[in-house]
């Protein structure tokens, strides 16, 4: 019976030693409730500690920097552009005691960031133009961007920008900061993830797009036809100063020729007009009379002459 207390008191002891030791790991930090309210200031050290058991209550919570990403949210431009907006952030617990009295564990400060920063990031974006969501500096379009089909009248304000994108994150970060430090969070950073076009502003531009792609493509294959003509009408003006050259240079030739044969002519004629005539006479027959040529002719004619003797 003896042995059966001690085993009992020996359990009893265990599990109330073990109820009153907690650890904590380097990246944990610790809140003691008792009864549900809590109990002096945090615990951050690592390390074994002690607990009044049964009691006291330990709630851990994570101090390291944790992620939130918040839901794609539609929100509308000062311009009237409904784009939608995904944004992160990274937050840790600072002050443990102030979180959990305000808020109490992460899946709470989740929530409440969901409503913080969407809010804010509503807020921010909506009091600005989307050339300022988009952009972060004023530097200028270069002519391959401008031929990639980006809208022109946005690059008409691309001088105007007031703020860009870095500044609009930071406003948030800031608005959402003050906020949030009421539930002891920090925030260490906010920003874009992705801006896009709802669906029904994607597809106008979308075929905007494909317009300008088509303007484009028409004032190509304009200039090329422009310079297909140029080009045309170069070769033409190139084939006739040739032609010309070669007919002038083929009636020089001509003109020589003509001139020799005109003085040889001459010195056959000076040396024999008898057999000249003759010669020229028969050079006539045969170029005006055919197998089927007719010819009426004056027997007192020269050009019946030699006909006439050869009989």
């Amino acid at each position: 019976m003896r042995n059966i207390i001690i085993g009992v008191g020996a359990f009893l002891l265990l599990i109330t030693l073990s109820s009153s030791l907690y650890t904590i790991s380097e990246t944990e930090q610790a809140i003691i409730t008792q009864f549900g309210e809590p109990i002096g200031s945090a615990h951050a050290d690592p390390g074994l500690h002690v607990k009044v058991p049964f009691i006291q209550t330990v709630h851990v919570l994570d101090k390291r920097w944790l992620e939130w990403s918040g839901d794609p949210n539609q929100i509308p431009t000062k311009d009237k552009k409904y784009i939608w907006v995904d944004t992160y952030t990274r937050w840790r617990i600072k002050d443990p005691l102030l979180f959990y009295q305000r808020v109490g564990d992460e899946r709470s400060a989740q929530s409440r960031l969901d409503d913080i920063v969407d809010g804010e990031t509503r807020n921010v974006i909506a009091n600005n133009d989307l050339i300022e969501v988009v952009r972060s500096t004023d530097r200028t379009f270069s002519e391959s961007e401008e031929n990639a089909g980006i809208d022109m009248s946005v690059a008409d304000v691309i001088g105007k920008i007031a703020m860009g994108r870095d500044k609009i994150t930071r406003a948030i970060l800031d608005k959402s900061r003050n906020i949030v430090a009421e539930f002891g969070i920090e925030l260490v950073d906010v920003q874009v993830r992705r801006v896009n076009y709802v669906a029904e502003v994607q597809q106008k531009v979308y075929e905007r797009m494909i317009s300008e792609r088509r303007r484009i493509a028409e004032r190509s294959r304009s200039e090329g036809q422009g310079k297909a003509a140029e080009i045309r009408g170069q070769k033409e003006r190139d084939l006739k100063g040739i032609q010309s050259e070669a007919y002038k240079k083929a009636q020089e030739v001509m003109g020589k020729a003509d001139g020799e044969s005109t003085r040889i002519y001459a010195e056959a004629y000076g040396r024999d007009p008898e057999l000249y005539q003759f010669l020229k006479t028969m050079e006539t027959y045969r170029k005006t009379m055919g197998t089927d040529t007719t010819l009426i002719l004056s027997t007192e004619g020269e050009f019946f002459k030699y006909l006439k003797q050869s009989r």
